[in-house]
């Protein structure tokens, strides 16, 4: 049961959203790599809603359907390139925080640093930051897939 019927309760807490997820797209990263982000950290966190729509949204963006089959296993697949796959490890590590101490290593942050400048470092840290914000919004208010809440 969804524990949030109606988003539009939340006015200021989604068009707050909303500006950053504009903010997130005006980065300069490729629209691609940002759905693969998102979808990456949700499969990571189980969330069905999230996964559900980045599905979507990566399809829309242009993500091919062999790479959405193959994101799980992205770091050994070559149809990822260097680029994306410095972004997915980056997202892997910021997501997994808990896992360890310092999850996000110099060598992790160094790597996406050579494949995006200072600008699209922020889009991407702020795309996972709120990807993970999402995935504990929709996983807290079982939002079911299918639903789209904010």
């Amino acid at each position: 049961m969804t524990r949030i019927k109606d988003a539009s309760s939340q006015p200021d807490i989604t068009g707050g959203v909303q500006q950053l997820y504009k903010a997130v797209y005006a980065g300069g990263v490729p629209p691609q790599t940002l759905e693969l982000v998102h979808l990456r950290a949700s499969q990571i966190n189980g969330c069905s809603a999230c996964v559900d729509a980045g599905v979507s949204g990566a399809a829309k963006s242009g993500v091919s359907a062999e790479k959405l089959l193959n994101l799980a296993a992205w770091y050994e697949n070559p149809i990822f390139d260097d680029a994306e796959r410095a972004a997915l490890a980056l997202t892997e590590a910021a997501t997994r925080l808990s896992d360890r101490p310092g999850a996000v290593t110099d060598e992790i942050y160094a790597e996406a640093a050579k494949h995006y400048d200072e600008r699209q470092l922020g889009a991407l840290v702020l795309m996972v930051g709120l990807t993970n914000l999402f995935n504990r919004v929709n996983t807290t208010f079982r939002v079911p897939a299918g639903t789209r809440w904010g």
